[in-house]
């Protein structure tokens, strides 16, 4: 397992690399080093490593939460006013909803599968949008009508939102029906995950001032915290509504409005540690995709995503309807909250790991919802903001 682990941080480095210089996001180039050492391709992974990919994935998605949580500013999500609090999750809701009318007619399956790959394909990609935003921010594009700030604002709790939903219509899934108590579960799921989460990081707030320790320290004992928050949201099972991964956003945001100087630390810790985690999250990803089902159903799986991101758009722009933004800055936040990736690859295998019916077309579909948004998006962004966003100053 060793040397498969070996082998795809190295082919996933070179074609990052390479994808990079080709102007393209460098996880795309990761991606295809997973296709490229796959069971479908040469098949160089061993089976020790894939069968625990699930696993190393939830690790990646543990990670992505609590470096936003660590990170959040809740300050700055208000500061931004309605159009961002409506950006945490219009855009993702219209999508969802976007892939349950169409998922059925192009793909042929249930309401309750669309509305599970909805919830994988909706989330913006953290890795393709949070550096662009902040190279504007530093340029000064936007910033006055504090555009870059509204969309990392908004795309960091789009995530969580989109995660909560699809660990309840997974839970829908498990148990073999769609029911609407269920679904009447996710605010209650919500607020409890919200609630345990900020509680634990107010309470590690405290141990930390206490009992001093190093930050290496702090991120073991806070990555080890987390895990164990997702394994509680697996024993209530669908006794109580719980949402494990929004508490471990919570315990992140928890600790930074206490002790926001030791967050930006462990925030640069975990920052780290993605470097690596990136590099598998996208590389076993590649590897579970089976290359001629992909091929089977590509075109209606790209008219899919292509149907499903003008219902994002068209989220995107009743946020900003009514707000100050001229029509060139409403066209560039549409822009901007096209990519996808990071949740994408998170959790686009997890209904196969789990043996829902509907698991290799969630995987195929968000597989193709990377290749064509992270590029397109980076793309758009890239040429786009000069002509569409006014220079501070």
């Amino acid at each position: 397992m060793l040397t498969s682990i070996a082998l795809l941080w190295l082919l996933g480095m070179a074609l990052g690399a390479a994808a990079r210089k080709l102007h393209l996001p460098a996880l795309v180039g990761m991606l295809l080093a997973g296709i490229l050492l796959g069971p479908f391709g040469a098949d160089l992974l061993s089976p020790a490593l894939l069968s625990v990919s699930a696993d190393l994935r939830r690790l990646a998605l543990i990670l992505i939460l609590l470096r936003a949580g660590l990170s959040l500013d809740l300050g700055s999500l208000r500061r931004s006013g309605r159009s961002a609090v409506l950006l945490c999750f219009l855009p993702a809701a219209c999508e969802v909803l976007g892939m349950v009318l169409l998922a059925p007619r192009l793909l042929g399956v249930s309401v309750l599968d669309a509305a599970i790959l909805g919830a994988v394909v909706g989330a913006v990609s953290p890795a393709v949008i949070v550096p662009r935003m902040l190279d504007l921010m530093e340029a000064g594009y936007g910033t006055e009508q504090g555009i870059p700030q509204m969309v990392l604002a908004g795309a960091s709790v789009d995530d969580v939102f989109v995660v909560v939903l699809f660990s309840s219509f997974t839970g829908m899934a498990s148990g073999g029906r769609f029911s609407p108590a269920a679904l009447a579960g996710v605010p209650v799921s919500i607020l409890l995950g919200a609630a345990l989460g900020l509680g634990l990081g107010g309470l590690l707030a405290r141990f930390f001032a206490r009992f001093p320790l190093r930050d290496s320290a702090k991120a073991i004992l806070l990555l080890a915290l987390s895990i164990l928050l997702t394994a509680l949201e697996d024993r209530l099972g669908s006794r109580v509504p719980f949402s494990g991964l929004l508490a471990v956003l919570g315990t992140g945001l928890g600790l930074y409005r206490r002790q926001p100087a030791a967050a930006q630390r462990l925030a640069a810790k975990f920052g780290r540690l993605w470097v690596a985690a990136e590099i598998l999250l996208f590389a076993l990803v590649g590897a579970q995709l089976n290359l001629e089902y992909a091929a089977a159903s590509g075109r209606a799986a790209v008219l899919l995503v292509l149907g499903a991101l003008c219902f994002r758009a068209l989220g995107v722009l009743l946020c900003m309807a009514g707000g100050p933004l001229n029509p060139k800055e409403r066209l560039f936040a549409v822009l901007a909250y096209l990519p996808k990736a990071t949740v994408q690859a998170a959790i686009g295998g997890v209904p196969l790991a789990m043996g829902l019916s509907c698991g290799q077309v969630v995987l195929t579909v968000a597989v193709i919802a990377i290749l064509l948004t992270a590029p397109l998006g980076a793309f758009a962004i890239d040429v786009s903001y000069r002509r569409l966003l006014r220079r501070a100053g």
